[in-house]
Order: structure tokens, then C-alpha cells, then sequence
């Protein structure tokens, strides 16, 4: 038994019942190749979340997690070894990958059925200052599911990227996002020749705020998954140290018929693959194992601690 945690499992669009149309939507993920694939779910995942503490309406949610599904649709005709490439890209390199945007906004206006979620695809990359593609829009032409879709997208790239196993170090990827979130403002605009852009907002600071709940709602999951895993591990170790004591006691006995009472209380406590033999071997295993996850909640809590003292 062993605990299993999933950053994206709590909420999904499959939580709404979704009609024959929306499964048609979302079936074009399966021309998609596998981390890709995963990539949009998580994607749309994060964004029905963000939607959900934005306190958007059930409709608009629906429709802006479709969006989220559908944006990165464009990358079917990006080659392969371009969008796959392990390395930094080179410039040229990124200019194709940055036309899976147009791409995918044409795929989905060409299609009756897509045309509706059209803007995902179009406005995921654009940034607030202008500095975004495919049109360098500006905060006041970038819709809400752009800039929610973005937000969403660029943190589940940074982790997939880093690969967390656990959202213990994640803080640091916020900390970027929240760079990236300096407020916007006309003002802003009017001094960009005279201030680097990294003084100028990127991407929406409400969006972020909301990030951060779902991330902290995220590592509570997790700890109530190690958590009921320890529940296990403690009780296993519980159940051994039982055993060890009776046989200490069983060393202890003078009489014959005491020891063999002793061993055969022993033998009606061992689990599969547990005997006389190496059942210390296996406690030992076990409290580790119990004292390394006590050791991970820990920091879990610890990592919430910081998030709130995030400063977006």
C-alpha cells in the first residue's frame, strides 16, 4: 500500500455532465501527443479551479475550461523535433513554435464546433504589457479566459518542467508567477521607453491570488493522502513492536508450553512475507518509512506557511 498524489485529481471538467458536443470538443486532445495531452488536461484543470475562486458563473467556467482544453490544439503541426526538443530552442526555432497560437485559432474557427472555444488557443500567450504573442495585445484587449488560460498554462509548464514529485519547493515557482504579476497600468505603458519591462505587470496579480488557493487547496490534499498513509504505517508498526515484545517474553519463558503460546500468538500476527526471521528487519523498515512522511507533512505545512505570506 502506498500513497498515490495527483496535483490536478479535485476538480475537472468531468465534474460537469458534459453533452455529446463538449466530448467532441475535448476528443480532438486524443490527435495530441502524450505530454501535450497531459499538459492541456492539467491545464484546463488549474483553469476550472481559478474560474471556480474567481467566481465566475457555472457557464462561463464550463466554456472557459473547454477553452483551456483546446490551447494548445495548434502544436499538431508543429514538428516534432521542434516541440519536443530537449535544450533551449534556437530563435528561428521559437518563432515556429510560437505560431501554434494562429495555428490553433484557425483549426478552431475552421470547425463549427470549435469556433466558440477559439480564444484559448488565440490569446494563452498574450501578456498584459504587450510583450505577449501572437499580437502583443495590451491588458484592456486580452479576454478574462486569456488571461486566466495563461496563468494556468505557464504554471503547469514551470512544474512539469521541474518535475515536483511533491509540492514541497513549489513556492518558488509562485515567486516567479508573482514577478510577473506587478501591477499594470497605463501609466506603465507610457513609460515603457524609460522602464524594463520587468517593472511592468505580465499577467493578471488577481489571477495569481487565486493561483495560490489552489495550490494550498492542492498540498492540503496531499497531506491528507500522506496522512492516511501514516495512519497505516503507524499501525503497522504498532502491530510489529507487539510482536517484538512478545518475543522477548518468549525468550523470557521457562516454560515449553509458555513459549510455544508466545509463538504461536507471534505467527497469527505476521502479514505475507513476515516471519521470525525478519520481522525486525521489516518494523525497522516500517518506522522509517513512517518518520520520512511525518517528515514531509511537515515541510508541506511549512510550504502553506510561506504561500500565505506570499506577497502578490
Amino acid at each position: 500500500m502506498k500513497e498515490e498524489l495527483d496535483f490536478y485529481n479535485k476538480t475537472n471538467l468531468k465534474s460537469y455532465n458534459l453533452d455529446e458536443s463538449m466530448r467532441y470538443q475535448l476528443g480532438m486532445l486524443d490527435s495530441l501527443d502524450a505530454f501535450t495531452r497531459k499538459h492541456s488536461e492539467n491545464v484546463a484543470n488549474i483553469t476550472c479551479r481559478l474560474c471556480e475562486y474567481l467566481h465566475m458563473n457555472t457557464a462561463f467556467t464550463i466554456y472557459c475550461t473547454t477553452c483551456a482544453y483546446l490551447h494548445d490544439i495548434g502544436k499538431l503541426f508543429i514538428p516534432p523535433k521542434i516541440l519536443q526538443k530537449n535544450g533551449p530552442l534556437t530563435d528561428k526555432e521559437y518563432e515556429v513554435i510560437k505560431t501554434h497560437t494562429t495555428i490553433g485559432y484557425k483549426m478552431c474557427m475552421d470547425d463549427p464546433k470549435l469556433r466558440p472555444y477559439s480564444a484559448g488557443a488565440k490569446y494563452h500567450h498574450e501578456a498584459l504589457n504587450g510583450s505577449g504573442y501572437p499580437e502583443g495585445l495590451l491588458k484592456k484587449d486580452i479576454p478574462i479566459e486569456g488571461q486566466i488560460i495563461r496563468v494556468a498554462d505557464e504554471f503547469d509548464a514551470i512544474v512539469s518542467k521541474r518535475q515536483y514529485k511533491t509540492h514541497i519547493g513549489i513556492t518558488d515557482t509562485l515567486k516567479l508567477l508573482i514577478e510577473e504579476s506587478r501591477a499594470f497600468t497605463p501609466k506603465s505603458v507610457a513609460m515603457k521607453s524609460m522602464e524594463e519591462n520587468a517593472k511592468i505587470g505580465k499577467i493578471n496579480s488577481k489571477i495569481v491570488k487565486a493561483l495560490c488557493k489552489v495550490v494550498i487547496d492542492d498540498i492540503n490534499y496531499e497531506i491528507s493522502c500522506i496522512f492516511e498513509y501514516t495512519k497505516y504505517l503507524d499501525n503497522q508498526v504498532k502491530r510489529l513492536e507487539k510482536i517484538n515484545d512478545y518475543n522477548m517474553k518468549m525468550e523470557k519463558a521457562k516454560k515449553e508450553n509458555k513459549k510455544e503460546y508466545y509463538a504461536a500468538y507471534m505467527q497469527s500476527m505476521f502479514e505475507k512475507g513476515e516471519n521470525f526471521k525478519n520481522y525486525k528487519y521489516v518494523l525497522e523498515e516500517y518506522r522509517t518509512a513512517y518518520l520520512k512522511r511525518k517528515e514531509v507533512i511537515d515541510n508541506l505545512f511549512d510550504e502553506i506557511k510561506i504561500i500565505k505570506k506570499l506577497r502578490v
